[in-house]
């Protein structure tokens, strides 16, 4: 049995579902994001079948998240690269992995500590804001359509 797909929904959290909500595909835009480009480097890192690899890094190229490099004599390799749409994923891996180090881990210690290469610096935890920079739960927030109208208007 294929996994499910939300493409009647019309939620931009079930259609980005539809696209990277596969346990393998954020693994491999995780590794990519550490520097892996060849299809080797994802196989060793991960562990996933190669017949499964293939098809989620076609599915990755073909969802604009990451494109083909050819590389060598023409073309006999190609590499893997996040595009600026797989780059804006990043936000999204740093809050699991945030999630994780606290709801996973816990007090028992972090397998990996993730802090700013630049700075030292340990990674604020993440949150959603408003415009004025004040924290917002899923308590704060409420919908519109299109037209404006409020999602218990519109119907």
């Amino acid at each position: 049995m294929g996994r499910k797909r939300f493409d009647e929904m019309s939620c931009a959290i079930a259609q980005t579902l539809n696209q990277v909500g596969d346990w393998w595909t954020l693994l491999i835009v995780r590794d990519a994001m550490k520097g892996a480009r060849r299809f080797s480097d994802f196989h060793e890192s991960t562990g996933i079948a190669k017949n499964i690899l293939t098809d989620r890094l076609n599915k990755l190229v073909e969802n604009g998240i990451m494109a083909r490099e050819e590389v060598g004599v023409r073309g006999q390799r190609q590499e893997y690269v996040l595009t600026e749409r797989g780059e804006a994923l990043f936000p999204i891996l740093m809050a699991m992995q945030q999630w994780g180090d606290k709801w996973v881990y816990g007090d028992d210690g972090l397998p990996l500590e993730v802090y700013d290469a630049r700075t030292g610096e340990q990674l604020a935890p993440m949150s959603v804001a408003n415009q004025s920079g004040e924290e917002v739960t899923h308590r704060d927030i409420a919908g519109r359509d299109p037209r404006g109208r409020s999602i218990r208007e519109a119907g």
